[in-house]
């Protein structure tokens, strides 16, 4: 159930060295030990939860909100479809999903919009 997940806010990072400095020299932050770091992203520990940064060349407005962090990708898809809740198929430079999941390193993850747009993501590690 979503209600459980820990949700992980996002911010999208047009160039990614920039934005560690600023996140890790500014804001004091420092990555999570225990997450596997992405080749495009950082997850930054901030008390109990996180934060992702990640690299993106999406415009404004494109980019993913939130993720929720999830134990069964496919699991809760279904229970999301039941919903009404359709996912996106994305294909984009280093990003393709297929039956609405993309692989990133083992990693798995799926994209829907809200009522009012904005990308949400499962993210199974």
């Amino acid at each position: 159930m979503l209600s459980e997940a820990q949700i992980i806010p996002t911010v999208p990072a047009s160039d990614l060295d920039r934005a560690k400095h600023f996140y890790e020299d500014k804001l004091g932050l420092r990555p999570k030990a225990d997450v596997e770091q992405l080749p495009d992203g950082v997850v930054y520990a901030v008390g109990e939860g996180g934060l992702l940064v990640y690299r993106t060349d999406a415009p404004h407005g494109e980019n993913t909100a939130a993720g929720f962090l999830v134990d069964d990708i496919l699991r809760e898809m279904t229970e999301l479809r039941e919903r009404g809740i359709t996912f996106e198929d994305l294909d984009l430079p280093g990003l393709k999903t297929e039956n609405g999941i993309a692989d990133m390193n083992g990693q798995k993850g799926a994209w829907f919009k809200d009522s009012e747009g904005n990308y949400l993501a499962l993210t199974q590690m």
